[in-house]
């Protein structure tokens, strides 16, 4: 047999064995008889160069072991859903799409079952696979390219020939309940812990620095949206999607359903629920999606962060009764005063719970929780234990629990103002405030130094090494080894980490440095729109407010933090010490089409819709979902649709692609 013929029959055979093994969980050759072809096939490749093809198995097998994993931007942000917990939340989703465009409620909807695990962004050029990341913030992941490529329902070329010119594709990573038990077994043989739950199991997994290891937990992936950069997909539904990403070769979630009407999701609800329970994954809900996908663009996005047209709904979550031993307060790093209860530990949905959270004092006293109680209690998203309420007819606690008056970190008298529900320390050297900021700053969501915990940074603290943010890029690793618990290579390993986290860009560093109110979409918001701290520091509420998704609270929480004379005073430290200040991929606010509002409708000639977007963004305009008289400019292609009908009716300027160019300033 000629040796091109052998590779490709040996291709065959292994992507046959892949897709028994990891895909349907029923392996038809023992290991070492797949071990012995892939062998051949990697002989083969090596003696013939070219007989290597882009999607041959021997390139699953993974990299070699990363040092750390970078930071990635998406090219187009990766939005997190809302929640509707009944009939009536998910009612008032559809009414309030209706007000935004009638045609809403006669376009259709698809619904998946919303899988519980990690969603990933794949980018695929000219049908090829070209890199992976994790959803992080939504606007920047981390590569895991090489954790991708090892799992056989990601392709690593594309079925079929037409395919955009480039796009990402969203998936959900998850594992199976078996694979996920078979995982946690291994561990305990090899004396390592179990992982709590598969959500978290699918996180680290995604994570490691070595793609073997990753190859053998044995991960899947769902696929579910298209996000096209170069190029356009030709279908009008989301429905459509779903079946061209399982012509390309992806896995879609197998129960998806089309209906014609929200009364018809509503009752196909009951049905998913009775399902859920049987499914071989985790899975709390259904997402449901309005079908048309011209009404996407009309319905936009809230806040930059959730997309109007598809909302989760969430099932009911698993219900556990326990006891309050304590209710503690702790001090958080705006200086809220948080309750939480220490239960007597209970097991929800796989894990066992020994704390959960209070919120704040209204809730306590309306809800009437003492110390003593026996509660219900949920794990709200399967993530943070929240108490529903006491049992009545159960032993009830003495007294009725009563806030401090005194910060329990610092002794200072806390605050109340009138419209706000909690208790704030107003002293900003507060240790507990000093201690949840520090570790707040060093989080993987935040500047991500590895080794800077609670009980790290508590000691730093107590040993007077460090008091502010900025002290952390003056430790040196000779402080360091004189402290309990710190090798040499730890306290190197440390400091490495510490100055790798100066490249964070402006986005992490804002969320980091914990303004209130700012959080992680907010940040990544603000670093886009004014491209330098020093920008931003310099932007008065009127401008901030004109940033999409900015709200009055936001906006004053904003000018606040840049008033303030220490916080000005460890911004400049900060740049002084060499962190980065900037965000990638900006341009400077003032441009051609500065403090312009513009729509885009139709189809273009040669930009896609996310490509049009980031040229006017950069020119200094932004773009809005739906027509007003504060529009400036309607950018119409084929198939405007409602959008231009709405622009003539009100006298908005309509241009097409070739104006707007001329505008920006771009030649083709």
């Amino acid at each position: 047999m000629k040796p091109s013929d052998r590779a490709a029959q040996l291709r065959q055979q292994l992507d046959r064995a892949n897709l028994a093994y990891y895909v349907h969980d029923a392996p038809e050759i023992t290991d070492a008889e797949y071990d012995l072809l892939f062998r051949e096939l990697q002989e083969l490749e090596r003696q013939h160069p070219n007989l290597v093809t882009p999607d041959s198995p021997t390139h699953r097998v993974g990299a070699a072991p990363a040092g750390a994993l970078a930071k990635l931007s998406h090219r187009a942000p990766m939005f997190s859903l809302a929640n509707a917990f009944d009939t009536s939340e998910l009612e008032a989703w559809e009414e309030r799409n209706a007000r935004l465009n009638p045609d809403v409620k006669k376009a259709g909807y698809t619904t998946e079952v919303k899988i519980d695990g990690a969603a990933v962004s794949l980018t695929y050029e000219r049908g090829r696979l070209v890199q992976g990341a994790t959803r992080g913030n939504g606007v920047v992941g981390e590569d895991v390219t090489a954790n991708l490529k090892t799992m056989a329902d990601v392709p690593l070329v594309l079925k079929g020939e037409k395919h955009p010119g480039l796009m990402e594709i969203r998936g959900e990573v998850y594992f199976t309940l078996a694979a996920f038990a078979r995982m946690n077994q291994t561990r305990e043989r090899e004396g390592e812990p179990r992982y709590a739950n598969p959500r978290n199991a699918v996180a680290g997994s995604l994570r490691v620095l070595d793609p073997s290891i990753t190859r053998k937990r044995r991960l899947r992936m769902f696929a579910f949206h298209v996000e096209t950069l170069k190029g356009e997909l030709g279908i009008g539904n989301h429905w459509e999607v779903l079946d061209l990403l399982e012509s390309w070769g992806f896995q879609v979630e197998p129960h998806r359903a089309r209906l014609t009407d929200l009364a018809g999701v509503v009752r196909r609800i009951a049905e998913y629920e009775q399902l859920l329970p049987t499914l071989p994954f985790m899975a709390d809900g259904i997402v449901v999606k309005v079908d048309k996908l011209t009404l996407h663009d009309d319905l936009g996005i809230v806040g930059g962060r959730e997309p109007r047209w598809a909302i989760a709904r969430k099932f009911a979550p698993e219900v556990a009764i326990t006891r309050v031993k304590e209710i503690r307060v702790n001090v958080g790093r705006t200086g809220a005063l948080n309750p939480w209860a220490l239960l007597e530990p209970v097991e929800i949905g796989g894990v066992t719970v020994s704390n959960a959270t209070l919120h704040n004092e209204d809730l306590i006293a309306q809800k009437d929780i003492r110390e003593g109680d026996w509660i219900e209690i949920i794990r709200a998203g399967e993530v943070i234990p929240q108490v529903i309420g006491s049992i009545r007819d159960r032993e009830r606690g003495p007294r009725p629990f009563k806030m401090p008056d005194q910060c329990p970190a610092c002794g200072t008298p806390v605050e109340k103002l009138p419209d706000e529900a909690m208790r704030y320390c107003p002293n900003a050297t507060c240790p507990g405030r000093i201690l949840e900021g520090l570790v707040h700053f060093a989080s993987r969501d935040a500047m991500d130094i590895r080794g800077l915990g609670y009980e790290r940074v508590r000691q730093l603290l107590d040993t007077g090494l460090i008091r502010t943010v900025a002290d952390l890029y003056r430790l040196e690793v000779e402080q360091l080894v004189k402290l309990e618990r710190f090798a040499k290579q730890s306290a190197t390993q440390l400091v490495q980490a510490i100055e790798t986290s100066k490249a964070q860009p402006l986005s992490i560093l804002l969320f980091g440095l914990g303004v209130r109110h700012v959080g992680k979409t907010v940040a990544a918001l603000l670093a886009r729109r004014f491209g330098s701290m020093d920008r931003l520091g310099a932007a008065d509420g009127a401008t901030i407010s004109a940033v999409p998704g900015m709200g009055e609270v936001i906006v004053e929480a904003v000018v606040s933090f840049f008033h303030n004379p220490d916080n000005r005073t460890l911004v400049g430290d900060l740049a002084s010490l060499g962190l980065t200040m900037t965000e990638p991929n900006t341009t400077d606010s003032e441009g051609p089409l500065s403090g312009k509002t513009y729509v885009i409708t139709g189809t273009l000639p040669t930009l896609s819709r996310s490509e049009a977007t980031r040229l006017i963004e950069q020119a200094g305009g932004r773009v809005a979902g739906s027509v007003s008289k504060k529009t400036d400019a309607l950018l119409a292609g084929e198939d405007a649709g409602s959008k231009l009908e709405k622009a003539k009716e009100l006298g908005v300027q309509v241009i097409d692609e070739v104006e707007l160019l001329r505008r920006v300033e771009r030649t083709q």
